[in-house]
């Protein structure tokens, strides 16, 4: 395993500088899930929820915080996304939505975060517009499924979980 690149020698946490790295296309996939009651899900895929369309309203929510991603998480850099995208659908033996995000940029480090977050606050999104009708949702499995582009190259998590 190689060093945490955000500590320096004396173990402090630091911005990485990317100053000198190559432009290279850069593309991240992540997932997660909202489990919940078939009734909620019902509702949700049905357009009833009481606020409006869960679904819409957590892809555009998703898309602005991946936006975010550097005023939310510390030791990120700002970057301009060429692409953000979130795909929600129903998955009746969840039962629940799933959540898969991508991003994209052409730039000096990685869109992971992006990716991740995008798709934590999908996932958060769903959570608070249903969570008068059903407080016991879960949101589970939130994980990086592949990474594409760098000095690190490609990866792809294992398909077993």
């Amino acid at each position: 395993m190689s060093k945490l690149t955000h500590l320096d020698s004396n173990g402090a946490a630091h911005m990485v500088d990317v100053g000198e790295k190559a432009l290279t296309s850069r593309e991240a996939v992540a997932e997660g899930r909202v489990v919940m009651a078939p009734e909620t899900l019902a509702l949700i895929r049905d357009g009833l929820a009481k606020k409006g369309d869960v679904i819409a309203t957590a892809r555009i929510a998703g898309i602005m915080a991946a936006k975010k991603t550097h005023e939310l998480i510390p030791l990120c850099h700002p970057l301009l996304l060429t692409k953000v995208s979130l795909d929600i659908e129903a998955d009746e033996s969840l039962p629940g939505l799933t959540v898969r995000g991508l991003a994209r940029v052409t730039g000096q480090t990685g869109v992971e975060m992006e990716a991740l977050t995008a798709v934590s606050v999908a996932c958060l999104t769903i959570y608070d517009m249903a969570k008068a009708v059903d407080r016991g949702m879960r949101i589970e499995g939130i994980r990086l499924l592949e990474k594409r582009g760098g000095k690190s190259g490609d990866w792809v998590a294992d398909p077993s979980g």
